[in-house]
């Protein structure tokens, strides 16, 4: 009998022990990142996604001055920094066109396409146009219309690395800003 409460008692320790491992090794594997659109006034964010190093998201955005189409794709490294991907638009507008030594320019349809850019924009504030500027994010086909709910509101993006715990936390209990499939 006493042979038996000390294997028991073994038993448990070494369970324990290995769920505590498990436990503290999900806090230190990455997870992936999560990008954040925050107001700089530090209210809630207007928008949490879940996203993976080289994982995009576009802004898409009606230009103030020409009233034509613009899109700014996104990505994200492993450390959570951003980096524009591409531009695309209908033509060259106020402030739009190729910089030197950045990306190519193509041809897509009826849109210039600046591609291949990969230039680093770290964190990025973005005063969010009137409602018909639409300031939309648009991740994995969800669209959030960031002018219908925050306009003129300087909000701020940024990334950052996550742990595997906590990505598995947030796939239970998403961040009130995350969108959820079929919320589009």
């Amino acid at each position: 009998m006493d042979s038996r409460i000390r294997h028991s008692r073994r038993f448990v320790f070494v369970a324990g022990g290995c769920v505590a491992l498990l436990l503290v090794a999900a806090l230190l594997v990455p997870g992936g990142l999560e990008l954040r659109a925050v107001p700089v006034t530090g209210a809630a964010p207007l928008l949490v996604l879940p996203m993976q190093p080289g994982e995009r998201f576009t802004l898409h955005y009606y230009h103030s001055v020409e009233n034509a189409p613009i899109w700014e794709v996104h990505s994200l490294d492993k450390k959570g920094h951003i980096y524009i991907e591409e531009e695309r638009y209908l033509k060259f507008g106020a402030g739009m066109g190729r910089m030197p030594g950045v990306g190519r320019m193509v041809r897509r349809g009826p849109y210039e396409v600046i591609e291949d850019m990969h230039m680093p924009t770290g964190d990025f504030i973005l005063r969010i146009g009137s409602p018909g500027v639409d300031h939309t994010v648009i991740w994995r086909g969800f669209r959030k219309n960031l002018s219908a709910v925050a306009p003129h509101v300087a909000v701020q993006f940024s990334a950052c690395p996550v742990s595997l715990f906590y990505c598995l936390w947030r796939r239970v209990f998403p961040h009130p800003a995350t969108p959820v499939a079929g919320s589009n």
